[in-house]
């Protein structure tokens, strides 16, 4: 059975401020599926300071925010046990303000779009004492690697400046990409419109009005009909490194949404079953002491197995 909520109204304290609407709506209205907080932020039921807004608008101290009535199951809120079990997340790095973990493909960041619970639900779930855990950036659910969350709000909020500062972090990936690449080093822009389609699924296409986007990809190896890319980035748009590699005519191996679909086939049968994307360095100063900060995260088994597979074919 499902419980009707009343119109409800939130104010946004300075230890909430600096977050995305989307984000603030997801933790506050407990079980309420993702796909659900976008449709009621797109049709314009939910208001700040009696306005529409957009799900990326970063809300601000003494923010008053109107909330429609939803019907959410009397199960929302509660902790999901499958979530609980869940393997343990490698962590990379841990003190009071900072988490860093090595996410596995196949993990989703956060619950949503069909997807019962992510790498914070589990976290929170097995970490039930903590009493602040919140994503600092997204990994695509498809994608391996680092994967930092912070433990205080005052580290989050540091984090995020960094991040719209687009100079802050060093973050580097490591793709495999159909072709031989022909470059040693070769700076990548377009301009990139994010869309959500009809099912909730993250879509990104280059149009001539789109975001600002930059990637290097330097050469790191060269193998049969495929190239290994150190892809830095320079902007973090959603899905950047894939639309890139995709648009400069080198899809990576195994992307189902960019890439080469009947190539992707014939890598299943040849034992690539996933993306090969993965995040491997993030250099950044400690968000609250500026200490110099290092993470890596070991290229994954299954990866590290296909490269073996085409250096023997070398």
């Amino acid at each position: 059975m499902d419980t009707p909520s009343k119109v409800s109204y939130l104010t946004v304290t300075a230890e909430e401020a600096g977050q995305r609407l989307d984000n603030y709506l997801v933790k506050h209205l407990k079980g309420a599926p993702k796909t659900l907080v976008y449709r009621i932020i797109r049709s314009g039921e939910v208001r700040v300071n009696k306005g529409r807004a957009d799900a990326t608008y970063r809300i601000a101290d003494g923010d008053v925010i109107r909330v429609p009535p939803i019907r959410l199951s009397e199960n929302a809120g509660k902790t999901d046990p499958a979530a609980a079990r869940g393997p343990a997340l490698p962590v990379l790095y841990e003190d009071d303000a900072l988490l860093v973990v090595n996410k596995p493909a196949g993990l989703a960041v956060h619950g949503g779009s069909g997807v019962s619970f992510g790498v914070i639900e589990q976290l929170r779930a097995q970490r039930p004492q903590a009493k602040f855990l919140e994503l600092v950036h997204r990994l695509d659910r498809e994608t391996s690697g680092v994967l930092m969350i912070a433990k205080k709000r005052s580290a989050l909020v540091a984090l995020h400046e960094l991040l719209r500062n687009d100079r802050g972090m060093d973050k580097r990936y490591l793709a495999l990409v159909k072709g031989e690449f022909p470059d040693g080093r070769r700076h990548v822009r377009f301009k990139l419109n994010k869309y959500v389609t009809e099912d909730g699924e993250r879509r990104v296409s280059v149009t001539p009005d789109g975001m600002e986007s930059h990637t290097i990809f330097n050469r790191r190896a060269r193998y049969r009909g495929a190239t290994l890319l150190e892809c830095e980035l320079k902007t973090g748009r959603t899905h950047q490194i894939r639309v890139h590699c995709a648009q400069s005519g080198f899809p990576i191996l195994g992307d189902e949404k960019y890439g080469d679909f009947p190539h992707n086939k014939q890598l299943a049968r040849e034992g690539l079953k996933r993306m090969f994307l993965h995040a491997w360095r993030l250099s950044l100063n400690h968000p609250l002491t500026a200490e110099p900060l290092v993470f890596e995260a070991e290229v994954p088994a299954e990866l590290q197995t296909y490269l073996n597979k085409l250096e023997s074919l070398a």
